[in-house]
């Protein structure tokens, strides 16, 4: 058994040590809202925050993460009410959707260290994060204005 501290809760899992940390959220406990991309850790659809730093889900042994803050997608808000959550929406950022977990993640750590950033700032935190439906204009306007709501 490993104990896990996900979105403030203790859980513990019995999972092998290697399973990778995205298996253990979603199948494990239930959390659906991060998503299975590349499974290589180059899309970003499996961001979630370890220790409040972005990190890919899909190459983390849940064994490495045990011990840790663990924050999901879930664990952002209940309401969706984290400014990064409101400028999504009010920006209109999604098309499908699919990445917009992981970009959201990254965008709450690009915050959480640069809260007044600049387009560089967002093009460089983002970077690592791909939408196939090319909304990269709308998440850059997204993150500033939840930049602005934070303050």
């Amino acid at each position: 058994m490993l104990t896990l501290k996900i979105n403030g809760k203790d859980m513990s899992v019995d999972v092998a040590p290697e399973t990778p940390l995205l298996w253990v959220i979603r199948d494990a406990l239930g959390y659906t809202g991060t998503k299975f991309g590349c499974g290589i850790g180059q899309c970003g659809a499996c961001t979630v925050h370890v220790e409040g730093h972005a990190t890919r889900s899909c190459q983390l042994p849940v064994s490495a993460a045990t011990g840790k803050a663990i924050t999901t997608i879930e664990g952002l808000s209940a309401d969706g009410s984290h400014p990064v959550q409101k400028a999504w929406i009010q920006e209109q950022v999604p098309q499908c959707g699919y990445c917009q977990s992981g970009q959201i993640m990254s965008a709450v750590a690009l915050l959480a260290k640069t809260p007044k950033p600049t387009d560089a700032d967002i093009d460089a935190a983002m970077s690592g994060n791909i939408c196939r439906c090319g909304t990269y204009q709308r998440i850059r306007k997204a993150i500033h204005v939840a930049a602005e709501m934070a303050r």
